[in-house]
């Protein structure tokens, strides 16, 4: 099967996903599992993993870290999710988000460059997997009014964004010099099912589900893009099915809230008021006043949204009450 080519989905393809015991990448195994693609899994297991699934279907798990590992399986597309991902982690210590966010994806665009060059050595047919980094919003810094382009200039905030900004440039550069088939996709903040508690939606739900105070950065004007995981993920895979190859695309919804909308939602939803669950007492160095993403060259693949945060807030508070 020839990668680079549009359609990509239509045979059974080899997926080697990093990462995907997190939240996004869990949910993206399970939808790959379920259209009949294999998919080998390597992950870490952080503290953001979840240690507990399981996976129906033609998959296989190597616990490792991306950053280490010194060779790769066969495979038709790499699906890099892995990633140090909370702000607040990357501001106290920034190690482990180049560790992970840059080197990781340096080892793994070095490793599918010495394929190429050892099959070219002994003339041997050599197609590279097709490789597929998921970034972020947060690389462009904020803007206050209007969208973000994907040709837009990086001009990031914090360690977080930053590291995620190099691991574009590197994706690009191995691209263009060594010839690996690549795509990037820029997404906005997910919620779903299985969310890490760290995470806003989460953090707020489990600590009014705990009678704790809920910590309001700044006044809660921040604002940021919103978008249901299974949304992120039917976009991600129309991207890698139909999308031409060496290129960015941006995946966000039409939902934007400002923290203090977010939290005033879920409280409402579990009948406390807003003023009585804060704690404004604290906020965070270099934060972004809002992010937002145009996303209408992913709307012409053919992609729409499905899901909207108002109807799913209370499915998510129930899980999360549930596993208490």
């Amino acid at each position: 099967m020839k990668v680079f080519k549009m359609g990509r989905l239509n045979n059974k393809c080899v997926f080697l996903c990093c990462g995907c015991l997190g939240f996004i990448g869990s949910h993206f195994i399970e939808k790959v599992l379920a259209l009949g693609h294999k998919v080998i899994n390597f992950d870490s297991e952080t503290y953001a993993a979840n240690l507990g699934m399981t996976f129906q279907g033609d998959y296989h798990y190597v616990k490792c870290d991306i950053a280490t590992i010194d060779s790769l399986p066969f495979c038709d597309i790499i699906v890099n999710f892995a990633a140090e991902s909370h702000v607040d982690n990357s501001i106290a210590n920034a190690s482990n988000f180049i560790n992970t966010n840059v080197m990781g994806v340096h080892n793994l665009l070095e490793l599918i460059k010495r394929n190429k060059i050892q099959n070219m050595l002994v003339n041997w047919s050599y197609s590279p997997p097709l490789f597929i980094q998921i970034s972020t919003d947060e690389v462009f810094g904020d803007i206050l009014s209007g969208y973000f382009s994907e040709g837009d200039r990086h001009l990031p905030s914090n360690p977080y964004s930053a590291t995620k900004s190099c691991a574009e440039m590197l994706v690009h550069a191995w691209g263009r010099t060594y010839g690996i088939p690549y795509i990037i996709t820029r997404t906005t903040n997910n919620y779903g099912k299985r969310q890490h508690a760290e995470k806003l939606i989460p953090a707020t739900i489990t600590k009014l589900l705990n009678n704790q105070k809920v910590i309001v950065h700044g006044d809660g004007r921040y604002i940021r893009n919103w978008i249901h995981v299974n949304d992120n993920v039917s976009a991600i895979l129309k991207i890698i099915d139909l999308s031409d190859v060496n290129s960015v695309y941006h995946i966000s919804s039409d939902e934007e809230y400002s923290v203090k909308e977010i939290v005033t939602m879920i409280a409402e939803n579990m009948n406390v008021k807003y003023d009585d669950i804060i704690d404004t007492s604290s906020d965070r160095s270099g934060c972004d006043e809002r992010y937002a993403l145009d996303c209408s060259k992913l709307k012409s693949l053919g992609w729409t949204q499905q899901f909207h945060l108002k109807d799913e807030l209370p499915n998510l508070i129930k899980f999360f009450k549930d596993r208490q």
